[in-house]
């Protein structure tokens, strides 16, 4: 609220004396505009959207007893073995031995690059069928035939489908940081649901030695 103060004190009150013209004094009351202010900012407040932040989670296993001589078992996996000079290589399924007792063959490393044509084109093609189910479901909520939470329910209880690839990453002591980011970064492109950094095993370090050997020119 504004007031003004229009007290006489022109003067000019005597017959010769000269009037002087009348001062003004304006105050504004301020404790409306507070009260709106608060108003507004509260309305904002419970009105708002917060967005969470996208992280991608990196799953750390608990330690297996015996992983000195062979690494556990997994059938529906991928594992990247990173090195020094930008090289990396990997193998699919579980890795064997030459000469292991079940007669398997011998694990066969094979190499790639950090391009796009790279590590993130094999995670692409090797993760389609869970990319294509979770475009599904992404198109049933577009059409509002499920709502948020019904999606989010589902897309998690794909994810956590066996069937789908498991993506391990595994480093010796000359590895870069920025290359371990840029397989991370494949692995989200790619919607890779589970994946670890783990350890590499002995046999593992040997071979990938073996191969980096081979490959220079």
């Amino acid at each position: 609220m504004a007031e003004v103060n229009t007290g006489d004190s022109g003067g000019g009150h005597g017959k010769h004396q000269k009037k002087r013209a009348k001062k003004l004094s304006t105050r504004i009351d301020m404790t409306p505009m507070v009260d709106l202010a608060f108003l507004l900012l509260t309305f904002f407040v419970l009105t708002s959207t917060f967005n969470k932040s996208k992280t991608l989670e990196v799953l750390y296993p608990v330690d297996p007893t015996d992983t000195i001589n062979k690494p556990p078992p997994i059938k529906e996996g991928i594992t990247f073995l990173l090195t020094e000079d930008d090289k990396v290589f990997y193998y699919k399924g579980e890795f064997n031995l030459k000469g292991n007792a079940e007669g398997k063959p011998e694990t066969v490393l094979t190499q790639t690059d950090y391009s796009k044509d790279g590590v993130r084109k094999i995670l692409m093609d090797r993760n389609k069928d869970l990319r294509d189910a979770i475009a599904k479901l992404q198109e049933q909520l577009n059409k509002k035939e499920i709502n948020d939470s019904i999606y989010k329910l589902k897309a998690n209880e794909e994810r956590a489908l066996p069937k789908y690839v498991t993506v391990l990453i595994k480093t010796d002591d000359k590895a870069s940081y920025k290359n371990v980011v840029d397989v991370i970064d494949d692995l989200r492109i790619a919607e890779i649901a589970k994946m670890a950094v783990v350890d590499i095993t002995g046999p593992e370090l040997a071979l990938m030695k073996q191969s980096a050997a081979n490959s220079k020119p």
